[in-house]
């Protein structure tokens, strides 16, 4: 047809001076591109990621040359196009930390009182590589025995002791296993009659450099030094230990001051007014309107009482599925969207509500609008491997955010346990399903008003994957390899690809996607990464 004919000659015109010899190679481009696909009027169908395949380019560099800068917002731009999502199994301000170090951002969920919730901003906002910022502190008065059990607990034996046992308190001195392991009368000795006693402490002052804590460490070969304030309380820890783990992360996310980014989520209740100035006093980067369908007077009400309370903050609203939806939310003055509704592992709002998209084509759809008025969008949900992250940045999306994908890391919140076959476990469960709508998400879904709460969301249970400074650089790297096959070298220049044909997709039969997975064994072991 004349349309497929200007569409190949388009083509042509991109690959034109590239690897591609112009218009002599582009009557071999297998596939379709997005558009004919996507804008097909012939197609009544809605996409996933697992519909479509990616077709290879043709490489000229290496996998250490791609690169991944993207943004995850008109503002802030990241280095590592993934983002932890605001689920209260999921980012606190451990996952938050640890996403920034690693080039992403992370988001902190709102089932916490604003108060708690700013505090847990205003942890990544301090934190600062190589120190402890909230090391577990003891009370003199706990006795040994006591502290047998915390050991037991939390796996390490030694601890600061302060006079109320909490950090910003008064220091009071350091209790190890050397001291307590010939203690007799464990029930009745307090820490205060075996631990080290502060005058035989080496401690530092609060504002002390890395560098400089690293030598005190060396030139006093002690095990621990505390970080104190003027007034000689705790203020952090620094370990041996945690010394030599301390590395560098040249990818990590920072503000114009050096200290790691943060994004809150929040409601759109009057109520939600009052937690973004908490929020704000926190420091807090950006805010994440949290509504599972954005498109609604009480979000845009909140993201113009933000914009014009706060100019500096950016704002990412959703969630959005469709053009007409963005539309509205971009009039109003977001700075990114957040795209995807019922595609979630533990989210059954589109069975509930017979509401929703396809993450592919909402995906699609949506950046190919937002990008013309300069908004980044987040595809939210849908993601379980590295593979369906390059398809969202194949399809526009300036970052995927990632909820189960990073569920079961050590950072996420709750504790492990075990299932009765010996797997160690995490909880994880949707932020519509009934045990977080008690706890408060319920307004996400409009539903803090009713008298029945209908669930949109599942509780389950996810395997551990570790820390996620050992599993962000398994995505990273599964990202540089498929862009690496795709032929392109940076996200910029994949969305190029995208906007101009060049690159290519087909469409995957149900033995297609059978046949793209592991098959044909009678058993096999996955490990994800070395």
């Amino acid at each position: 047809s004349s349309l497929k004919i200007r569409r190949l000659e388009r083509a042509s015109r991109a690959m034109s001076g590239s690897k591609m010899n112009g218009a002599a190679d582009a009557e071999f481009l297998d596939g379709h591109s997005a558009e004919e696909i996507f804008q097909n009027n012939a197609s009544k169908t809605g996409y996933t990621y697992d519909d479509l395949i990616c077709l290879p380019g043709s490489i000229n560099f290496g996998v250490h040359e791609v690169t991944l800068e993207s943004r995850f917002s008109r503002n802030i731009a990241l280095k590592t196009p993934i983002v932890s999502s605001p689920m209260d199994t999921v980012t606190e301000s451990n996952m938050a930390i640890a996403m920034a170090l690693e080039g992403g951002m992370g988001v902190i969920h709102t089932n916490l009182s604003a108060e708690v919730q700013a505090e847990e901003v205003a942890k990544v906002k301090k934190y600062k590589n190589g120190f402890i910022m909230h090391p577990i502190c003891v009370p003199a008065s706990m006795t040994i025995e006591e502290l047998d059990a915390l050991r037991k607990k939390v796996g390490f034996t030694g601890f600061v002791v302060t006079k109320d046992g909490s950090m910003e308190s008064e220091l009071l001195g350091l209790v190890t296993k050397r001291d307590t392991d010939f203690l007799e009368k464990r029930g009745s000795t307090p820490v205060s009659e075996a631990m080290t006693k502060r005058a035989e402490l080496v401690t530092a002052e609060e504002g002390i450099e890395l560098p400089a804590a690293n030598q005190i460490i060396r030139d006093s070969k002690k095990g621990k030094l505390p970080i104190l304030n003027k007034e000689g309380r705790l203020v952090a820890l620094m370990t041996r230990t945690d010394l030599k783990k301390a590395a560098e992360y040249p990818l990590a996310t920072k503000d114009k001051e050096k200290r790691l980014m943060v994004a809150a989520a929040i409601g759109t209740r009057p109520a939600d007014k009052e937690r973004v100035r908490l929020l704000a006093e926190a420091g807090v980067d950006a805010i994440v309107i949290d509504s599972s369908q954005g498109d609604s007077t009480f979000q845009l009400d909140m993201i113009k009482f933000i914009k014009k309370e706060f100019p500096n903050i950016d704002v990412v609203g959703g969630n959005v599925v469709t053009r007409l939806q963005a539309k509205h939310l971009i009039d109003g003055g977001v700075d990114a969207l957040r795209v995807g509704m019922g595609i979630g592992s533990i989210c059954t709002t589109q069975e509930v509500c017979a509401c929703g998209r396809a993450q592919a084509s909402a995906v699609y759809h949506v950046a190919r609008l937002a990008k013309k008025m300069g908004v980044p969008i987040l595809a939210d949900g849908g993601i379980s491997s590295p593979g369906h992250i390059v398809k969202a940045l194949c399809l526009g999306a300036g970052a995927a955010m990632c909820g189960s994908l990073l569920a079961g890391t050590e950072e996420s919140p709750g504790e492990f346990f075990y299932s009765d076959d010996g797997v160690r476990l995490k909880r994880y469960r949707g932020m519509g399903s009934i045990d977080a709508m008690k706890k408060g998400s319920d307004d996400r879904y409009f539903g803090s008003g009713a008298s029945v709460k209908v669930a949109q969301g599942v509780s389950g249970t996810v395997q551990d994957k570790g820390s996620v400074h050992r599993y962000m650089p398994y995505l990273v790297q599964g990202l540089r390899h498929g862009m690496q096959d795709i032929g392109t070298q940076s996200v910029a220049a994949l969305q190029e690809s995208l906007d101009n044909g060049t690159l290519r997709f087909e469409l995957r039969s149900a033995a297609a996607q059978r046949e793209g997975g592991v098959h044909g064994l009678h058993s096999f072991e996955r490990k994800l990464f070395t």
